[in-house]
């Protein structure tokens, strides 16, 4: 099935070293990413989106050593201020995973507060500033991040497809349902494989604009 990409970008939620890379300490969510092959899927898409002169923009969730600007007023983020250094500003665990072959020209938006990108950050006015009208949701978690970046991007006028084999969360099966029961009514459901052709059938337009 061939998909319209409009004017895309390509939106990574904490693709971290700290949340699903090699400083991860959280064993169920880097299983759930492999299982589905998010990283290699994640990573092609980026890689030709690149080349397309599509932008890409990683959503990283970061907390200051002296939590300034972090909230504790919900159970997650009260449990993730106790135990903050797995993503701390300016560690390791903080960057973007490098399997993703991150690149100079890719933004990087730090916010330092909230479970999803668009609070607390300028992705907005970025996305605006970019002519962007339809974002690429993709990362972890499915459970929350991915799902408020759905809606708060359909709330916001974005068209939202969301490639399932580039996403990921826990328990499978529940991670499963919320694409299919919930996620399915703001975005289009689609996978790595179909955007990423959409990509390439686009390329050479994109240069002729871009040229």
């Amino acid at each position: 099935m061939s998909i319209d990409l409009g004017h895309p970008a390509i939106l990574s939620m904490e693709m971290q070293r700290g949340v699903v890379g090699d400083r991860s300490r959280i064993r169920p969510l880097i299983e759930a990413v492999d299982a589905v092959g998010l990283v290699p899927n994640l990573a092609g898409m980026m890689r030709r989106a690149r080349a397309a002169g599509i932008t890409v923009i990683h959503c990283n969730a970061e907390f200051r050593a002296d939590l300034k600007g972090s909230g504790a007023n919900c159970p997650l983020l009260a449990a993730m201020t106790r135990k903050p250094d797995h993503i701390l500003e300016g560690s390791e665990g903080a960057e973007v995973d490098q399997r993703l072959e991150p690149s100079p020209e890719d933004i990087v938006l730090r916010r330092f507060h909230g479970v999803s990108p668009f609070t607390g950050s300028t992705l907005d006015m970025t996305l605006r500033n970019l002519g962007v009208d339809t974002v690429i949701a993709t990362g972890v978690s499915v459970n929350m991040g991915v799902l408020g970046l759905c809606i708060e991007a359909a709330n916001l006028g974005y068209r939202v497809l969301l490639p399932r084999d580039a996403v990921a969360g826990f328990p499978a099966d529940y991670a499963a349902a919320v694409i299919d029961n919930s996620l399915a009514l703001v975005a289009t459901i689609t996978d790595s494989a179909t955007v990423s052709a959409a990509i390439a059938a686009t390329a050479p337009a994109r240069e002729l604009v871009h040229g």
